[in-house]
């Protein structure tokens, strides 16, 4: 099989393709030959050394995959051969030939292509986490989503839009006529504007229900500052660590040393009236039968046009450190997938 190895931190190139020997199910688990993988920008945190949860280098990243199971391990129901699946992985998804347990793997609907299955499941499941389960959104609150035009902020849109919440986004201002049919209600510039200064205007001082911010550091402290009594901040990554211009190691602690520890105690959130709450679905692997319940009601929704992934790019196992460019520079528009073929 092929791979796509991070040997070393450091800039897309230190990305390469490598030949392995193809892996054999073990009980409990299924073999899948990879159709597509999807790039998320833990990718990039991990190959950068700034990702806490990664073994050591040299490794293979990669969270989620599609394409078709062709065997399966003693234990494993053998209908599953020949179907078509998404997975998510712990781990070893830039490979076109992955392992996985049962319970990580979900039966395709009808119709529903490879590229759409790879484009779901940790992006969606992001934000269904933080706009279902723990944002509690209801129709008539408004949401504000940063970067709306990646894959998290796309799918919040979608799940956001079918509540019947208010939506706020920001994004850089060659996103916003997509985001506007995508059913933005207003768009910010983060690159112009102030976005705590115009959600202020645009609620006339009250502020939002709920904030979905994967930048950090200062970005935790403004995105709190717009929340209405009762509001929630929900924070799912750090993205500001990525994108300094000085050492990653230090931009890391940089973004650390700025993010709100004093407003998030406990005194301070009760007296506020406000909540703050993290999710990083990487963490949730034990959680088999939430995920799976999750992962059932989003396919439900695609089957109701209410989840449409986006393909921003497709690149070829040989250009991955273009894939990874693409995002670090935050150009995609929607999903990056890897296709190993």
């Amino acid at each position: 099989m092929r791979q796509i190895w991070i040997p070393r931190d450091g800039a897309p190139e230190v990305l390469e393709v490598r030949e392995a020997p193809d892996p054999e199910p073990a009980a409990g688990e299924l073999r899948i030959r990879v159709a597509a993988s999807g790039v998320n920008f833990a990718d990039i945190m991990a190959r950068l050394g700034l990702y806490p949860d990664r073994p050591a280098t040299p490794v293979v990243v990669g969270y989620e995959v599609s394409g078709e199971v062709d065997t399966v391990g003693a234990g494993v129901d053998p209908s599953w051969v020949g179907r078509r699946v998404a997975c998510l992985c712990r781990f070893g998804g830039y490979s076109d030939t992955v392992c996985a347990p049962e319970a990580q793997v979900f039966a395709l609907p009808d119709g529903m292509a490879l590229d759409t299955a790879a484009a779901i499941p940790v992006n969606y499941l992001t934000a269904y986490q933080l706009i279902v389960v723990m944002g509690s959104l209801r129709a008539g609150e408004t949401v504000l989503v940063h970067s709306a035009g990646g894959g998290v902020g796309i799918a919040a849109i979608q799940l956001a839009r079918q509540i019947g919440a208010r939506i706020f986004g920001t994004a850089s201002k060659g996103k916003h006529a997509f985001l506007e049919k995508e059913g933005v209600d207003a768009l910010i510039d983060y690159r112009t504007e102030d976005f705590e200064q115009r959600v202020r205007a645009l609620t006339h001082g009250r502020g939002v229900e709920l904030v979905l911010d994967a930048v950090g550091g200062k970005s935790f402290k403004q995105s709190y500052r717009c929340l209405a009594p009762t509001g929630r901040l929900g924070m799912f990554g750090i993205s500001a660590a990525a994108t300094g211009k000085v050492g990653r190691r230090l931009d890391f602690v940089r973004t650390g040393l700025a993010l709100p520890w004093l407003q998030f105690n406990p005194p301070a959130l009760m007296n506020a009236n406000k909540g703050a709450f993290g999710v990083n679905l990487g963490h949730m692997w034990n959680e088999v039968d939430r995920i799976r319940t999750w992962m059932e009601d989003l396919l439900e929704k695609w089957e109701a046009g209410v989840v449409r992934p986006v393909i921003a790019e497709r690149f070829p196992f040989d250009r991955a450190a273009e894939a990874h460019h693409y995002i670090q520079d935050r150009r995609n528009l929607g999903k990056v997938l890897l296709v190993p073929r």
